[in-house]
């Protein structure tokens, strides 16, 4: 049951940790809408804010602009993974009936979240200066690329431009490599995975004091945090942290290295010299293993680059799965290397990949959630909204408003 005592969605009586819980939610391309989605995983109502004349399309291949996707096919692959189990309502922020009715719904609910440049929704009287004496209890949570003070509040981010200011792109890859930019959207999820920390975290003091918070959450400073031992390593040292690739600071060797077949390769990290006389036996004690140099880490660690010529003269010969058998079974972390599409075709896959059909037809994919309670069960996973789906029934479960009153709004050109 949420703050207000009323039902907020139809899975309130389920065993989920946040059964009950309203979220509105005004994020749009990645880590909003990700951090939203952890909400609504864990059970939370989560009704997102759209707009029929801006309707969001990243990455979308079947809507042209300026036309709204009328179907879930009409949605991009990533908005449907990030986007899942939530509602959808639109409304037309630029009239002052949808203004007063985005603050009507703010009112009722437990937790804003909001990942626009900042100002924008103070311009739009929905800061949370504006919501807060509306509903004492209100967690708002904002998540621009820089915070909402100092010099760099007004920047404008994106994935990859937050990847080189936090200096992501020096750190990867090799010292002869260009900067070099993680494929995957990380800053995105990492201000994801904090923001929803922080929400948790202010859940539980609410819980204590009855009272709501406003958090500021800066992408810039999310991503920078999870560099902890390398920004340590250079204040201290005064130097730049070094590039190494796939080596690692502390073990060796450790690499990628190729097996028989073309492209085809075998991760390999020796942690230490136990590992390490455990992998030369594996290798059947070859003369090259019983050098001296390679007794130690450090004698390893020096020796990299020819112990790796070594090391790959024996993986060449071999199937990666069987360099990976071998190895394992004498104690030795090792991994072959993975395409996506293995990961999805593979065992694995039925338990990262949750699949459904689609009422309107065909199917979906989405991730999996990757964890789960002994205590309590998870919501079932739902499909993405299609735009604006949810409006009618979010209107009466929320604001109990009725028909005649939702086609008011209509005509007041609140909801488009």
């Amino acid at each position: 049951m949420n703050h207000h005592g009323q039902s907020a969605s139809s899975n309130e009586k389920d065993g989920s940790p946040l059964a009950g819980t309203r979220v509105l939610d005004f994020t749009h391309v990645l880590a909003g809408p990700f951090c939203t989605r952890l909400l609504a995983d864990l059970g939370a109502d989560v009704l997102k804010v759209e707009s029929a004349t801006r309707p969001e399309r990243l990455g979308s291949r079947k809507t042209s602009a300026g036309a709204a996707p009328r179907t879930r096919e009409d949605r991009a692959p990533s908005f449907l993974n990030t986007n899942r189990s939530k509602r959808s309502i639109t409304i037309n922020l630029k009239t002052e009936a949808g203004r007063l009715l985005a603050r009507r719904l703010a009112g009722m609910a437990d937790i804003v979240v909001e990942n626009f440049s900042a100002s924008v929704m103070d311009r739009l009287q929905l800061g949370y200066g504006d919501l807060q004496p509306l509903n004492p209890k209100l967690i708002y949570v904002s998540m621009s690329g820089f915070g909402h003070s100092g010099p760099r509040k007004s920047w404008t981010s994106m994935n990859m431009n937050l990847q080189a200011y936090t200096g992501l792109m020096m750190v990867t890859g090799e010292e002869k490599d260009p900067p070099t930019a993680i494929a995957n959207s990380w800053n995105d999820y990492m201000g994801g995975l904090h923001a929803c920390f922080g929400i948790l975290q202010a859940l539980t003091q609410r819980a204590k004091s009855g009272q709501g918070t406003n958090i500021d959450l800066s992408q810039f400073e999310c991503s920078v945090s999870t560099f902890g031992p390398l920004l340590l390593s250079s204040i201290v040292n005064g130097s730049t942290a070094p590039r190494l690739g796939n080596r690692s600071m502390v073990a060796a060797p450790q690499g990628v290295y190729r097996c028989e077949g073309a492209d085809e390769w075998c991760a390999i990290s020796v942690q230490n010299d136990e590992q390490w006389q455990a992998f030369a036996s594996a290798l059947g004690n070859p003369g090259w293993a019983r050098d001296d140099r390679f007794a130690t880490v450090q004698g390893r660690m020096d020796a990299h680059d020819e112990l790796d010529r070594l090391i790959e003269s024996w993986t060449s010969r071999l199937p990666k799965k069987e360099v990976q058998r071998c190895l394992k079974e004498a104690g030795v972390p090792a991994e072959r290397m993975r395409r996506i599409n293995e990961v999805l075709e593979g065992p694995d896959g039925a338990q990262v990949f949750h699949p459904w059909d689609d009422p309107q037809g065909g199917s979906t994919l989405t991730t999996g959630v990757p964890f789960s309670f002994s205590s309590s069960l998870l919501s079932r996973l739902r499909p993405a909204p299609v735009l604006g789906e949810h409006t009618r029934d979010a209107l009466n479960d929320w604001l109990g408003l009725t028909e005649v009153e939702v086609r008011e709004l209509e005509d007041q050109g609140g909801l488009v």
